[in-house]
């Protein structure tokens, strides 16, 4: 099986998020899979619109902890450098490629979108999500900043409600993400195709050199995206490494609330998504040795 798959069918090509066991967890060879298509795509004159989707069951369930699972809650020895930072790093590095993008960005949501997939929904210039999808930043409540994705979020949706999503681990249905400017359009379960269909039959009317200006435009005035790529892996992987990310994702995983939450009843499995999920590390180094 390979985790990241790309369909070309004339100036549009369909890239998918293809792990449906884990229910498309961003594994290291899905992340960089992604970000080599971005780079790919920069290049490419003829290219018009790339539809970003996930295999049947879900968008993605957010980061996979993959190999680094051992990691969680040991804390660094003296000296070592750790390498959780860098891998961090690299789904900041997918994320501001996909921002760079001179096509039009589509995400297709059939299902959850959770954690690291919210922040690549946050990137795109056209949502359409089916009304089943659930969208959801959890990581403050398994111990972990949503480091790489709250720049994203942020200027998807304005500091305030960027705020309640991120500080809160608040998930949404899609009518509700509609109306916290999310998602732009919902479509009735199994008809995602074809509503996809119909919207990119509409996208096509914009001639591609006009999108592309325009997109350059749009990025100088919004300025660019602050690049906390660096700042923000050093807290993710010390947050990783501490007993309070391990008690969250132990928690987490027995379907239980974890010790700081009181009282609150166990999540319910509507909202569920895979385990362990690790929120948006995305776990890839995509930029290997890029430092920028």
């Amino acid at each position: 099986m390979t985790p990241f798959q790309t369909q070309r069918q004339g100036d549009t090509e369909r890239w998918t998020l293809n792990d449906p066991a884990t229910r498309n967890a961003l594994s290291d060879a899905m992340v960089l899979g992604l970000f080599d298509a971005t780079l790919r795509a920069q290049q490419d004159d003829s290219l018009r619109i790339i539809v970003l989707t996930g295999a049947p069951g879900a968008f993605t369930a957010g980061g996979s902890l993959g190999n680094f699972a051992s990691a969680i809650g040991q804390p660094l020895k003296p000296g070592e450098d750790d390498p959780l930072i860098a891998m961090n790093r690299g789904f900041g590095d997918v994320l501001h490629a996909l921002c760079a993008l001179p096509q039009l960005l589509v995400c297709a949501v059939d299902g959850a979108a959770m954690g690291g997939g919210f922040g690549l929904v946050c990137c795109a210039d056209h949502v359409i999500a089916t009304e089943r999808s659930v969208f959801g930043t959890p990581e403050v409540t398994l111990g972990l900043p949503p480091a790489q994705i709250a720049p994203f979020v942020w200027m998807r949706l304005g500091e305030a409600k960027a705020r309640q999503c991120l500080l809160q681990g608040l998930s949404f249905r899609a009518e509700a993400a509609m109306q916290l400017g999310l998602v732009d359009e919902v479509t009735e379960d199994g008809e995602l195709e074809q509503g996809l269909q119909e919207r990119l039959a509409r996208l096509k009317r914009a001639a591609p050199g006009a999108v592309a200006s325009t997109k350059r435009l749009l990025q100088r005035l919004r300025g660019d995206v602050p690049d906390l790529r660096d700042e923000a892996a050093i807290p993710f992987a010390a947050a990783l490494r501490s007993p309070e990310a391990a008690a969250g994702l132990s928690a987490f995983a027995k379907k239980q609330p974890a010790p700081w939450a009181g009282n609150v009843p166990p999540r319910s499995t509507a909202a569920r998504v895979a385990a362990p999920q690790g929120g948006e590390s995305g776990l890839g180094r995509p930029g290997a040795g890029v430092d920028s």
